[in-house]
């Protein structure tokens, strides 16, 4: 069994709203609270790194599949999104949305475009990150599947 350990340095020099910085590999960045919380909305925060996560791990996921299953694209993009509820105080990351969009080639079949829509979906559950968070934040999946001529 293989592991990896992946190391990160933080630093928080004052209280609830000052500015820290953090150090992963090649992250290297500001953190702070963001603004939506009161916070000087300064760098980056855990809310947008937790969907960083999910979205990188979900998008370089299916990327593998695509090419393990030999399925060409024109492009892969996503937009995602995190809802966190504030209720009474309580701070809970609700939800992530993943909204990939693959583009095929012009000539794709019908059925690449099913292979499309069913590597979307596998990703979604296999995706490390995913996994890891599973039971306390809920991912859904708005997949679209076009070709080259539907864009």
């Amino acid at each position: 069994m293989a592991q990896h350990s992946f190391h990160l340095k933080a630093n928080w020099p004052g209280l609830r709203n000052d500015v820290g910085e953090i150090e992963a590999g090649n992250l290297k960045t500001k953190i702070s609270i963001p603004p939506e919380m009161d916070g000087p909305g300064i760098g980056t925060n855990p809310d947008e790194m937790l969907l960083g996560a999910a979205a990188t791990c979900y998008i370089i996921t299916l990327a593998a599949m695509m090419q393990r299953s030999k399925l060409e694209k024109v492009s892969l993009t996503m937009e995602s999104e995190g809802i966190v509820d504030v209720t009474k105080g309580v701070i809970t990351y609700k939800k992530i949305i993943h909204r990939p969009l693959i583009v095929l080639k012009e000539d794709a079949s019908q059925k690449d475009k099913e292979t499309a829509k069913l590597l979307a979906e596998k990703a979604e559950s296999s995706c490390m990150i995913t996994r890891a968070i599973q039971g306390n934040v809920e991912v859904s999946l708005e997949a679209r599947i076009v070709t080259g001529q539907d864009q």
